[in-house]
């Protein structure tokens, strides 16, 4: 990601596309808002956004659980598939408790979001802080050449740069972005794509675009499929503006079907069906 013009983010904004995917997007969310059900009841589609979207997450990252067998369990101590799915959920839980840190300190959240997936699973030493010279990635869904660990420190302190000083750039924008960067870099050791997504997310709550994180874009980035996902991650990092409008645009759409989603939610609970 380039950072030389004075707002990157307000230039990502305007790429050809772009503009129609924020305006659909913002449509999208305004809709699901509006529903009857979210006047008494938005509290529970808050809960089931975050299962769903957590079920959403851990699909990515190789654990694609029936969402029944997510909401059923309990202990998350298990096989690989087991701990990824616990690592998703709490994630979601705790994205909640850090917006008010991200705008001042964003790279101290990716380091509590990290200390968090990893839930004791990964050495002591590599928890909670980029990788240095030499250490593995574990990030199997992700192929695109890893930066090294010079390059990860400079991007994500450009990228902290970005969101500390804000700008008028859309939160679609500035969440597909994060979401990208930290995909592109793979900054810790491991759960990179959980991180990710969960960052996503707060970019949307935060920004005032879903207060209530009622529009689980990791859903929508589930149901478009694993090989859609990481063709557009590609476009993002070849850094292209083709590339880059293709990523928002992708992320728009996973936006959109988080709405969906909701809004399935918000008629269940209407008839009495949730």
């Amino acid at each position: 990601m380039s950072t030389t013009a004075s707002d990157p983010l307000a230039a990502l904004g305007a790429l050809p596309g772009v503009p129609d995917a924020v305006d659909s997007v913002r449509k999208a969310v305004d809709r699901v808002y509006g529903h009857r059900v979210m006047r008494r009841r938005s509290n529970e589609v808050t809960a089931e956004a975050a299962l769903r979207g957590s079920r959403g997450s851990a699909a990515l990252a190789g654990a694609d659980w029936n969402l029944e067998e997510v909401r059923r369990r309990t202990d998350f101590s298990g096989d690989g598939e087991t701990r990824t799915v616990g690592a998703a959920l709490r994630l979601t839980a705790e994205a909640g408790q850090l917006l008010s840190i991200w705008r001042q300190s964003p790279l101290r959240v990716l380091a509590r979001l990290h200390l968090v997936a990893a839930g004791g699973a990964t050495p002591d030493d590599a928890v909670g802080r980029p990788r240095l010279a030499g250490e593995s990635v574990d990030e199997p869904l992700v192929e695109a050449p890893l930066p090294d660990a010079d390059e990860v420190a400079g991007r994500l302190e450009g990228l902290s740069q970005l969101i500390i000083a804000g700008g008028t750039a859309p939160a679609l924008v500035t969440a597909a972005v994060v979401h990208g960067e930290l995909l592109a870099l793979r900054p810790f050791g491991s759960h990179n794509g959980l991180v990710a997504r969960t960052a996503e997310r707060i970019v949307l709550i935060g920004s005032g675009l879903d207060p209530k994180s009622i529009c689980p874009a990791e859903v929508g980035h589930a149901e478009q499929g694993r090989a859609a996902y990481v063709a557009a991650l590609e476009g993002y990092t070849a850094g292209t503006p083709e590339g880059m409008a293709a990523w928002i645009a992708h992320c728009g759409r996973a936006v959109e079907l988080g709405v969906r989603e909701s809004t399935a939610v918000c008629e269940a609970l209407q008839r009495g069906a949730a």
